[in-house]
């Protein structure tokens, strides 16, 4: 592993302080496990914290932006200066990611980490491309090594001025035309699952479309058939985006900031962060299995239970912004529930408020 990235120190969940938060959620006026994954997210958010009583703090929303040379080979119904429009779609407030940051009161900065444009500055933009797009990765690596280890500092380093400012929970979105068949290559070199099995109609490939993008995501695979190792795999089929989120994940689990995973291209990024320190997986809730189809199994490869199926296959971060507030549910009932003695309710082992067992 690189010395660059020793750094990311990302330390075990305590199990002690988890068995303590499960004891608390088992005293609160309800059946032993009736909130369902709901107390599971609370107990973890209590261990990411190392705190009985965890809440959300300034909760942050970065969305990771870039250009990939792939798309030029058709892999996309969409031209790829879409992605610039997207972007300035974002900074206005127009797309979906904007509405949603604003209901759920989620701070939003966009990341030009590889946008084929140049944009003005925004206040809402972070702007350090490592080039206008990446390099066709049909014709060879997507990325230099020095490249992807750039954009994962950098990602850190994003991803630390959110910590810095008290940001507790982070969600991960990304913009790129192209990025759904990255995410399918990388999928399917680090599980060994057939290209098919991961890719899908990414923004609406019809039939005929998407067995196109298979088959030229498949000449990819066979281009790089040599290409084992999680960062060299990142270099040859990723994006720039993509390896921002990779840096921004094992940043963001080294500072205990909880992390809300989005869906397919955010989750593909996150299986590169576990195959470089798969302790990052302990700091995630994983917020909705989308309508991508290699989605759910790639979710199983990640031992992911999500908290939403809604059908998305929109990224931006979308699923993450929506799934916020379970979050905050699941926190605010740990801490504000009443538990069987400050209700003065009987358990199911028949004790009453003061703990001794109910007569008939």
């Amino acid at each position: 592993m690189s010395e660059t990235l020793m750094h990311f120190d990302i330390a075990p969940l305590d199990a002690e302080l988890g068995r303590a938060l499960q004891h608390k959620l088992d005293r609160k006026t309800k059946p032993l496990g009736s909130l369902g994954m709901l107390e599971t997210v609370a107990q973890k958010v209590g261990q990411i914290q190392q705190r009985m009583d965890p809440a959300i703090a300034f909760p942050a929303m970065l969305i990771f932006a870039a250009d990939h040379g792939l798309a030029r080979a058709g892999v996309s119904p969409y031209p790829s200066e879409v992605t610039a429009q997207m972007v300035q779609n974002f900074l206005a407030g127009g797309a979906a990611i904007s509405v949603l940051c604003r209901a759920h009161g989620m701070s939003l900065r966009i990341i030009n980490a590889g946008v084929n444009a140049s944009f003005a500055p925004h206040a809402l933009l972070i702007d350090c491309p490592l080039a206008r797009g990446t390099a066709n990765s049909l014709e060879g690596p997507a990325m230099s090594l020095g490249q992807v280890y750039i954009a994962i500092e950098t990602g850190a380093a994003v991803l630390g001025e959110r910590a810095q400012l008290g940001a507790t929970l982070v969600g991960l979105g990304e913009m790129g035309i192209g990025n759904t068949s990255a995410a399918a290559l990388l999928m399917a070199r680090l599980t060994g699952e057939p290209i098919e099995r991961c890719a899908g109609r990414g923004t609406g490939l019809d039939d005929a479309g998407l067995a196109r993008k298979v088959t030229i995501l498949q000449q990819v695979l066979d281009k790089h058939a040599g290409v084992t190792e999680p960062l060299d795999v990142l270099a040859a089929m990723g994006g720039f985006e993509i390896a921002m989120m990779v840096g921004a994940y094992l940043a963001a689990a080294a500072r205990r900031v909880v992390i809300l995973v989005d869906g397919f291209i955010a989750s593909a990024a996150l299986l590169v962060a576990s195959r470089i320190n798969p302790a990052v997986l302990d700091y995630c809730v994983f917020s909705h299995c989308s309508d991508e189809a290699g989605h759910a199994l790639l979710l199983q490869h990640l031992g992911a239970q999500p908290l939403l199926r809604l059908d998305l296959r929109l990224g931006e971060g979308s699923g993450a912004a929506l799934a916020l507030p379970l979050v905050q549910a699941a926190c605010k009932l740990l801490n504000e529930m009443a538990s069987f003695d400050e209700a003065g309710v009987s358990d199911s082992d028949g004790n009453d408020a003061g703990g001794k067992a109910g007569g008939a």
